[in-house]
């Protein structure tokens, strides 16, 4: 059935077109607030939902917490009237879209945890009215529009695809890259049926450069998961190499620095302390939670994970050893720095860090431990290292980082004085060849 045929589809399709379509986003995150600023640049009304009632009131005052949402930006939508923050949700019901973009964690035993999905689906049937676009941008395993979301939504009386529509679209930010932006990365669409489906494409065709569609809501929620379990492999493969070759006296960023010369059949990954994000380390699992109902394993997949959950492990027992051949110290006489503590460089997001993971593996041996971070002034609270909620950075300085029997360098910040560090230091662990990249120098430094 074509859009115009179908009376529901085509007064929303209108709204789309005109871009006098209200757009309610769940989850003001790293995900759903860069929407919604994206969003509100195109045009169209939109209402940032959140369960986090200080978040709301930062943002309905003009502030964002965001790196990627300057408070310009959001200052700008405000004056025009085109967004507002609110922790109430009975106004879904003013809304024509709704776009969920709530976090995908995983559970102690590595299993889904779809428990905020599932939530908000309950909050919107609550509210659900014909003539509106339901979608799903947050990362999961194959079937989990069809099977959670649509049953609930279902449960009210109103039939996807006649009554209301139903979408899904993953997304596909890249925090602290200043190459991409929500608008500018293409968007891979799907809906619930062909009429669901022109919807998806035109709401988002409204707000990205490219969309991408897809034959089915299963294939885009894939694609996801695809692009990061190849990331997570080679990432994985790295960690390994990195480890082999430093048995063989071999530096493994020398040699991948040689090996990206060549101009076809080789991508660069580079190794690291571990896996961060709510990415990476995450969303292989839910492919080899679901793939367990169809009786297939995944291998491959599994032992990826286990390498990368590795390596912070491989990185104390370089500090160890470091610490005995080279200052006749014992770990748990010594007092480390870490300086990063960001999962990735030039953000200030700590999801799954392997900072934390680092700091917490070397108090449990009773080393004494400070963090320096130009982009984390505290240590949130986080799910998995709690204890470490509270924990407040260091300034870098001649005397404080002399303080310090070790430097482990976990995050390479481009606005970190590298130097300094070289000057002052008395022995530096660099996990992300950061010394060397910045043409330093030092025979104090030891890759890990």
């Amino acid at each position: 059935m074509l859009v115009a045929e179908h009376a529901r589809a085509a007064s929303l399709f209108s709204k789309l077109e005109t871009r006098t379509a209200t757009v309610g986003i769940v989850g003001m995150g790293y995900v759903g607030l860069p929407l919604a600023s994206a969003v509100a640049r195109a045009g169209f009304n939109v209402i940032g939902f959140d369960i986090d009632r200080s978040k709301v009131e930062k943002l309905n005052g003009g502030k964002s917490y965001i790196d990627a949402v300057s408070d310009a930006a959001l200052q700008s939508h405000m004056a025009e009237k085109l967004f507002r923050a609110s922790c109430d949700f009975a106004q879904f019901e003013e809304c024509d879209v709704i776009a969920i973009c709530v976090p995908t964690p995983l559970t102690k035993q590595r299993e889904p945890d779809l428990s905020f999905v599932e939530k908000t689906t309950r909050s919107i049937a609550q509210h659900l009215r014909k003539e509106q676009l339901v979608l799903l941008e947050s990362t999961t395993y194959p079937g989990t529009t069809d099977e959670l979301m649509k049953p609930i939504l279902e449960a009210t009386g109103l039939r996807s695809g006649r009554d209301f529509f139903l979408g899904y679209s993953p997304e596909r930010e890249d925090p602290g890259s200043a190459g991409f932006e929500t608008a500018t990365i293409p968007k891979v669409v799907a809906g619930d049926g062909p009429v669901a489906s022109k919807l998806v494409a035109q709401f988002y065709g409204s707000i990205v450069e490219k969309v991408v569609p897809v034959s089915s809501i299963k294939v885009a929620e894939v694609v996801k998961l695809t692009e990061n379990i190849f990331r997570a492999v080679n990432i994985a493969l790295v960690n390994e190499l990195k480890v082999i070759y430093d048995a063989m006296g071999i530096d493994i960023w020398e040699v991948i620095e040689a090996a990206k010369t060549k101009p076809f059949g080789y991508m660069p990954f580079y190794p690291g302390p571990g896996l961060g994000g709510h990415c990476i380390p995450i969303d292989p699992f839910y492919l080899t939670w679901k793939s367990r109902e169809f009786e297939v394993s995944t291998r491959f997949i599994e032992l990826s994970g286990e390498i990368n959950v590795a390596m912070p492990h491989y990185v104390v027992s370089k500090l160890i050893d470091a610490l005995d051949t080279r200052l006749g110290l014992p770990l748990s006489q010594s007092s480390i720095l870490i300086v990063g503590v960001a999962y990735k460089k030039n953000v200030s997001d700590v999801r799954e860090s392997p900072a934390l993971k680092l700091i917490e593996l070397l108090e449990n041996r009773a080393a004494d431990i400070a963090y320096h971070d130009p982009h984390v002034a505290r240590i949130p609270k986080t799910r998995k290292h709690p204890t470490l909620a509270g924990k407040d950075c260091i300034r870098l300085s001649r005397d404080s980082i002399a303080a310090y029997d070790a430097v482990v360098i976990v995050t390479d910040h481009d606005d970190i004085d590298y130097a300094l560090l070289a000057n002052h230091s008395r022995l530096i662990i660099d996990t992300r060849n950061a010394m060397q990249r910045a043409n330093i120098i030092c025979d104090r430094v030891v890759k890990a």
